[in-house]
């Protein structure tokens, strides 16, 4: 039995069968071991930024990680930008990445590269297993550390000759990872928060573990009962949404706006997030969103047990149960398609327990409102802003939960990660992509009006446009082996979503919509 077989079945023991994995020469004895792990679900993505996006969207649906297998410093480089995104996302994600046998290292070979400086940008738990008889409880403490709370990556790093050594003796059971309760909420801070509610202007201002229907519905009560606001972060790894589910304010992207959606608040209650800030800096625009003054007061940071805290806030306040508002789904949209009959299109087609993953970026203004009565279904979001995290996602929590995935892309988004598809059709996934063509960048043109650095050259504007040569989505997805269609029109939207739907298997519908719309 070697290193890679107790790396396996370590991560077997401790529940972590689903590995995403872009391997190379350094992976090869690990690969040859998943014949031996029948439990491990292995998954080949033809990039590593798939690989790692994908375990993301398995973590966010089920709370559990699943791993990477990932290629030497280039290989983790190519993944980095999606395990960013888990990072700010707070999910626990086991990041595997193969090494140069240790031996080979001082002879500088052409792959070689600092590992352990890369993964250090993850500001997060990273070791280098250095023995094929130690790589057992290695790989336990990994999956500890992925767990956190609050949940983060964990990067063990793999060298070639702890993965084919042979171990001196197979254990008779395989090391379990020691997990850890979230931390309690500090009372203190609980007393702040009840005289604020009490007394100020005040908002709950929610993310993280505290947005499942449960903890809705409790901040909601805290908030008739105080006669205070409920305002979600803008990006959240994962919300419950739709139907009977309490449906609070969400921040506003733009900092500008944001700073007046907050200005009178003279308290703002942090559960299972952190206080908001811009995502940039503008001439002249604050950093921080909440008025100067406002008392900022944190009940539960991430990694704190947000349940318990706003079960206590509404024990305290003797907060009465609360009726959701019902409402009515947009009707069907026909005519042009637009960013409103998009939106319309998807809300009023959507069905039942569907998982979202929303990068439609600038084109999804306006889907929150236009779903916001929709069956109960999952959205996902951008964490950390580094674009092509959508169809990784997806597939990530398609594989997940063997339920239907919608995701909502961007053109530009879109091309990041386009490998996503292969993987989808080749594990015939239940994801419908919905792309949406606007053939620019349109956040671009957006936010150089907002940084002051407008100016009228061809030149300049080139670099925020999309077409010479105009993309052909739905070809890039058929010779991936997804099928495909093309709308131009809202009704033909809504009969592409309904008969991707009611068909298995992955199906991608380009949405074309007027150039730069937004």
């Amino acid at each position: 039995m070697n290193g890679a077989h107790a790396l396996l079945s370590t991560l077997r023991a401790n529940g972590v069968t689903t590995c995403f994995a872009n391997p190379g020469t350094s992976e090869m004895h690990f690969v040859a071991g998943l014949d031996d792990v029948a439990e491990m679900n292995a998954i080949l993505c033809l990039f590593e930024g798939v690989a790692t996006g994908a375990a993301d969207g398995y973590a966010r649906v089920t709370g559990r990680p699943a791993s990477t297998l990932l290629h030497l410093g280039p290989g983790l480089a190519n993944g980095w930008a999606n395990l960013h995104n888990a990072r700010r996302a707070r999910v626990p994600l086991v990041n595997i990445i193969g090494d140069h046998a240790t031996y080979h290292a001082q002879y500088d070979a052409p792959l070689q590269s600092d590992i352990t400086a890369v993964a250090n940008g993850l500001h997060s738990w990273q070791r280098r297993t250095l023995s094929q008889n130690t790589v057992a409880r290695d790989t336990a403490d990994a999956v500890a550390a992925a767990y956190g709370p609050p949940g983060q990556v964990a990067t063990l790093i793999l060298p070639a000759d702890v993965s084919w050594g042979e171990l001196d003796s197979a254990p008779t059971s395989w090391p379990l990872a020691e997990r850890h309760p979230p931390a309690t909420p500090d009372a203190d801070q609980l007393s702040r928060a009840l005289t604020a509610l009490r007394t100020k202007k005040a908002a709950l201002f929610i993310g993280g573990t505290a947005l499942d229907t449960e903890q809705l519905a409790l901040a909601q009560r805290i908030a008739i009962a105080t006669g205070s606001r409920v305002i979600m972060e803008t990006f959240p790894a994962i919300v419950d949404r739709g139907a009977g589910v309490a449906h609070p304010e969400r921040l506003i992207y733009l900092s500008e706006f944001a700073i007046s959606q907050l200005k009178d608040l003279e308290a703002l209650v942090l559960v299972g997030s952190t206080e908001p800030v811009g995502f940039f800096a503008y001439p002249d625009v604050p950093s921080r969103m909440v008025a100067e003054g406002c008392d900022v007061i944190t009940v539960a940071a991430p990694g704190t047990d947000t349940l318990v805290a706003l079960s206590a806030l509404v024990d305290e306040l003797n907060a009465a149960p609360v009726v959701v508002t019902a409402g009515e789904r947009p009707p069907t949209p026909t005519g042009a398609l637009t960013t409103q009959s998009f939106a319309a299109a998807i809300g009023a087609t959507l069905p039942d327990g569907v998982i979202v993953a929303d990068e439609s970026n600038t084109s999804g203004v306006h889907l929150f409102g236009a779903t916001q009565f929709a069956p109960a279904h999952q959205w996902m979001t951008l964490t950390g802003g580094s674009i092509g995290f959508g169809l990784p996602v997806a597939l990530g929590a398609a594989v997940a939960s063997g339920q239907r995935v919608l995701t909502l892309e961007s053109d530009g988004s879109m091309m990041y990660t386009p490998q996503a598809l292969w993987t989808m059709a080749r594990e015939g996934l239940d994801v419908t992509v919905v792309a949406l063509s606007n053939r620019s960048y349109a956040i671009l043109n957006l936010e150089r009006q907002r940084v002051g650095a407008v100016t009228n050259g061809a030149t300049s504007q080139r670099m925020l446009e999309l077409d010479g040569p105009e993309m052909n989505l739905c070809s890039i997805a058929t010779g991936l082996g997804v099928p495909s269609v093309r709308v131009t029109s809202a009704e033909e939207l809504v009969t592409a979503l309904l008969r991707s739907y009611a068909t298995s298997g992955p199906m991608f519908i380009e949405v074309i919509l007027p150039k730069g719309l937004s």
